[in-house]
């Protein structure tokens, strides 16, 4: 497998990962569930696993580590893990443009800094 292809590889992964997170966290938001977990964290957890969107999260996050055996199998840990990092810029982007979520000065920094680095590794 070449470079190009092993990164692209490893940015699918990043990619499945973050709609993973996704998936989680909206289908852990709801009201009903939020309800859930003033209950206890056992009962939350129960009804999470239960719940299709946080089924959708974990089958993805399958997915996602199956798709990310192969990129280890063909190249080296200290070049593919920070791939990992691109994950954090992904799901944040995210989260401010969909969610509504902050995105203050610090944030975007840590961002900048993540996709600095993520490309002087790519470049390696």
């Amino acid at each position: 497998m070449n470079r190009t292809l092993t990164i692209l590889l490893a940015l699918l992964c990043v990619s499945i990962t973050t709609s993973a997170q996704i998936a989680l966290k909206v289908g852990v938001s709801g009201l009903r569930m939020q309800q859930t977990l003033a209950g206890g964290p056992v009962t939350f957890l129960i009804r999470a696993a239960l719940t299709p969107t946080v089924i959708l999260g974990l089958a993805l996050y399958g997915l996602s580590v199956s798709l990310w055996l192969i990129v280890l199998a063909k190249s080296d840990v200290s070049y593919a893990y920070p791939f990992v990092g691109l994950g954090f810029v992904f799901t944040a982007v995210y989260a401010a443009m969909v969610l509504h979520e902050p995105m203050g000065f610090w944030r975007v920094s840590g961002i900048v800094l993540i996709v600095l680095g993520v490309g002087f590794v790519s470049r390696s």
